[in-house]
Order: structure tokens, then C-alpha cells, then sequence
């Protein structure tokens, strides 16, 4: 039976077919069933590996290779609608003189000629490097690991939270500092892009996006490609395995579900996330379960790190209710109070409660977008303001969380999240209003990469909220990303910080050092 590919190339007809093959130089093989297929060897005219390398979602056995070719970038790749033959291979060194595996794949036109390979039959717990070879070119090196044995007595895991890289506020200096931690893996919090137009210069940014704001399948590939032409991205992108998921830039300013942030009716709206969700996935070192529909991206997972760490990686945007009262700060509106409303969606929760009741993990992490311990939680209820966008406002969503930690019994559980372009280390009251109460849980809230500007040592707000916020033990409004070093014994974060990202040689310092210790659910000042 003949691929769509196949059909495709049987539609050419014999001056079509000669066309394309003198442009990209390829060869084709009649097999001897009598179909044809194309073996794409091209000839580029320039680099096709701008967009560089990644590798993501760590298994004990497997991980997932990326690239995407794109010899022009920033025109939508600059290739024809065929696919192209692309070589794979991954080895125990960065010689290649050990090599493990190598294979061969296809970058189809319909994915913006991206690469995902999963390579399976791999040793857990080691570290790997792999490359790509197309039309003779090689991709540039990078580093991967795979996760250890679920098996296994883990003594130390070395992982990097980031988020929040908004390309015109800043350069993306702290990614060049990431890669050179040798991270066992990296989480990214969401916003990865930001879909905006070009500022209006009423202030000054460091560097401009190009085109108008994104709604179509190209302008979000042309973003993507943009800020992946970033060094500083790739390097980090290259040194480790990532983790992805997304917030709502991604798409839209705080979209929810089918609801976009100017009220766009949500049958306009669903044509404009269909593209953002394919070119995400593009983008994204993602597996083949995440492969998108017009209507839905599977997003949220669970990752092992052996008996240390157990990571369930959330989405909550796409299966969300739209915000409260319409998305004001104050909470008077009757739908505020709703116990319909959702942050998870009820097969997200649901397979959450199924993954914390089940699990025998030393630290259960939920890794996800935006804050829940309560930025803007005091003691005084009446009239209490919330940021709608936020686990604040969504208190029965947050409710049936926090209840599916004290039911499973765990007093292990870090929250990662990102969003507010700051650093937080807090304790995650079990009634958010209640600051000083009872904690279930400790959340760690990784600043942004760039958004944001430089930023300063606190937030202007600092003053009001740290006399009614006993459970917040540190903050920052510095630019910079988490760094994670996790053992049986503790979870030590260090809040590392620049002194500026509207240059690109920020000098990097740790800002405060936070402890967790087991069955202990509060911060400790290290």
C-alpha cells in the first residue's frame, strides 16, 4: 500500500518530477514491487540546520531527537513541499567513536520538514549525544540523558526550571549559563514564544520580532524559527534533555480553552490554536502521542526519574473555564465561586489523582504554568483580590487539587511553576486565604529568561505583601532560571540571577539558596 508521500510523488507529473529533482538533487530507486519512492538527497544552498538541535521526554530506555531543516528560516523554511531524507545517529561519546544506534527519517513538508525521532533500546541513567545528516550536511552535536531505571535507588538528580523568554525585552543570556550546568534535564515552564507584533517603540527592546502578530501556521513558524536562531537557546536546547509544555503566549494572552483574549468567537478562534497547537508540536522535541488534531494537543504526561522523582507535567490552558468575572482582580462575581469550574479539565484531574494516589516516588513534582500558592492570598477575606489567570482564581480547581494531596497522604509534593517573571519560594497553604495555616505542599516559581527587562532585586508590591505573606520565604524580580539539586535527603534550589539582560554579557549570581527537606512540606532558608 502506497504512502501519502507515495501518491504524492505518483500526482507529478514527468516535468513536475524533474523540476523538483533538479532543484533539491534528488535521486529516486523503482523497488521492485513496482512502486516508486523518493529517496531525497538535496542540495542546499545554505545550512539547513539553523534551528539546531534538541532532544526531550527522558525514558529509562528512550529520548526524543529533534531538528527541523530550514536553509531560510525566517520564509518559512525556504523548501519545497516534498520530504527529505534525514540521517539519525547516537552514540556514547561526542566522537561518535562509540556509536549505539543510527537510523533514517523522512522531514515531511506537512510539519514544517521537523524531525521527531524516538530512540528506544538505550541504557538508562547515561548520557548520549546524537547528530543529524541531510544531503551530506551534518547538524551540530548535542547532549542527552536518559532517564534512570523506575527501579532504581537514585542518589542525586541535577535539573534547571525556566520559563517566560520574550525575545524584544531581553537577550536570552541565561540559557548560555544553563547549558553549561550539564543538566540532567530541563523543565520549561511555558512562553516560550510570545505571539505579539513588533513593539511600538514607545520604550526601548533590546531586539524586535519580525512580522505582525501570529494567527497563521506560517507566522507561528517564522516566530519559532526566530527565536530558535537564538545561540543561546540552541546551546541550552543541545545540553540537555527538555522538557516542554506550554502556558499561553504559545497561542494567545491568556486564552482558556476555545477562548481567546479580545473574545474572538470561538469558532475564529479554534482555526488560529489548530495552527499554534501544529506549530508547537513542530517545535517541541515531543513524542508521537503528542501529534495534534485541529482541536487538541496531549500534553499533559508523567515523567520517572526512578524511585527519586516522579514528574507529572500539566496543561492548564487548553481544558480550562474561562476566567472569573471577566478577569478582573476583585471576586464578587457569581461565577468566581463556581465549583464547576476547572484549571485541569475532569480527565486531567482525574488522571492526576490516579498518578499521586499510585505513586511511590520520593519527591511527586507537578510541573506546570501558573502559581498556586497564593500571591495574593491574606488573612483578610473580605474583598479579597485575585489575579484571575492564576490557581487563585480558580478556588474550587485549586480546592480539589490541594484535597487529592492530602488524601493520597504526601507530604513530598514541589509544585514548579513560572508565568509572574519572578522568583518565589513558598509554602502552598492547604486554604489559600489562610497564609499562616497548614501546608501541603512547596512551591518553587522560576523567574523569566528575559521577559520582563532587567527587573530589579524586588518587585515594587514586595513591601505590601511580605508582612501578610508568612509563607513565602524568598523572592526576586530578577531575570534568571532554577537550578535543582535533588537527593533522598533534600530538594536544594538555587535562585540564580542577572544583573541585566539588556545586554548580552549579564554577570550570573545565585540569589538565595531554599531547602526541602522529606515528609516536610515547608521551605527552609539554607
Amino acid at each position: 500500500m502506497r504512502t501519502p508521500y507515495e501518491h504524492a510523488l505518483a500526482s507529478l507529473s514527468r516535468r513536475e518530477f524533474l523540476n523538483v529533482s533538479w532543484k533539491l538533487g534528488i535521486g529516486a530507486a523503482l523497488l521492485s514491487s513496482g512502486s516508486q519512492r523518493l529517496w531525497a538527497t538535496p542540495v542546499f544552498d545554505s545550512y539547513p540546520f539553523t534551528l539546531g538541535v534538541a532532544s526531550g521526554d527522558p525514558l529509562p530506555e528512550g529520548i526524543v531527537l529533534w531538528t527541523r531543516l530550514a536553509p531560510k528560516p525566517l520564509e518559512g523554511g525556504g523548501l519545497p513541499h516534498v520530504a527529505i531524507g534525514v540521517e539519525w545517529e547516537i552514540a556514547e561519546d561526542e566522537l561518535f567513536h562509540q556509536p549505539v544506534q543510527s537510523g533514517s527519517t523522512l522531514a515531511r513538508a506537512e510539519l514544517g520538514h521537523a524531525v521527531h525521532v524516538e530512540v528506544d533500546a538505550l541504557q538508562p541513567g547515561r548520557d548520549y549525544w546524537y547528530r543529524f545528516t541531510a544531503g551530506g550536511i551534518q547538524s551540530p552535536v548535542g547532549r542527552t540523558r536518559t532517564a534512570p531505571s523506575p527501579y532504581t535507588d537514585v542518589e542525586h538528580l541535577h535539573i534547571g526550571v525556566c520559563g517566560c523568554n520574550h525575545y524584544e525585552q531581553g537577550f536570552f543570556s541565561a540559557y548560555r549559563h544553563m547549558a553549561n550546568e550539564h543538566f540532567d534535564a530541563i523543565f520549561h515552564t511555558g512562553d516560550y514564544i510570545y505571539e505579539y507584533a513588533p513593539y511600538d517603540g514607545k520604550s526601548s527592546r533590546v531586539r524586535q520580532h519580525l512580522g505582525e502578530e501570529t494567527f497563521s501556521l506560517d507566522d507561528y513558524r517564522n516566530r519559532y524559527a526566530l527565536y530558535k536562531l537564538d545561540v543561546d537557546l540552541q546551546a541550552m536546547h543541545a545540553s540537555a534533555p527538555f522538557i516542554a509544555t506550554w502556558d499561553d503566549h504559545e497561542i494567545d494572552n491568556d486564552w482558556a480553552a476555545e477562548f481567546s483574549e479580545t473574545n474572538t468567537p470561538p469558532e475564529i478562534f479554534r482555526l488560529r490554536r489548530a495552527a499554534a497547537f501544529q506549530a508547537y508540536y513542530e517545535a517541541m522535541p515531543l513524542r508521537r502521542s503528542a501529534l495534534p488534531t485541529a482541536s487538541h494537543l496531549q500534553l499533559y504526561r508523567q515523567l520517572q526519574f526512578g524511585r527519586l522523582m516522579s514528574v507529572n507535567v500539566l496543561d492548564t490552558r487548553q481544558y480550562r473555564s474561562r476566567q472569573a468575572c471577566h478577569d478582573r482582580s476583585v471576586s464578587n462575581c457569581t461565577d468566581f465561586a463556581d465549583l464547576e469550574r476547572t484549571m485541569l479539565g475532569s480527565r486531567q484531574e482525574n488522571w492526576l489523582q490516579d498518578q499521586l494516589s499510585n505513586s511511590h516516588a520520593h519527591w511527586n513534582v507537578l510541573a506546570q504554568q501558573v502559581p498556586m500558592f497564593g500571591r495574593e492570598a491574606t488573612a483578610a477575606s473580605a474583598g479579597n483580590r485575585h489575579v484571575m489567570d492564576k490557581w487563585s482564581g480558580y478556588p474550587a480547581a485549586r480546592d480539589r487539587l490541594i484535597g487529592q494531596v492530602v488524601d493520597a497522604g504526601l507530604k513530598n509534593v514541589v509544585v514548579l511553576s513560572g508565568d509572574i517573571h519572578s522568583h518565589w519560594a513558598a509554602d502552598v497553604p492547604r486554604i489559600m486565604n489562610q497564609p499562616d495555616g497548614e501546608s501541603v505542599a512547596v512551591e518553587l516559581t522560576t523567574t523569566s529568561i528575559s521577559s520582563g527587562g532587567d527587573g530589579s532585586d524586588v518587585a515594587s508590591y514586595w513591601q505590601d505583601i511580605a508582612p501578610t505573606h508568612p509563607h513565602v520565604h524568598h523572592h526576586s524580580n530578577r531575570r534568571g532560571y532554577l537550578r535543582c539539586d535533588i537527593t533522598p535527603d533534600y530538594w536544594q534550589s538555587d535562585f540564580m540571577v542577572l544583573d541585566a539582560v539588556s545586554r548580552p554579557d549579564g554577570l550570573l549570581s545565585r540569589g538565595a539558596r531554599m531547602v526541602v527537606e522529606p515528609n516536610n512540606p515547608t521551605v527552609v532558608h539554607a
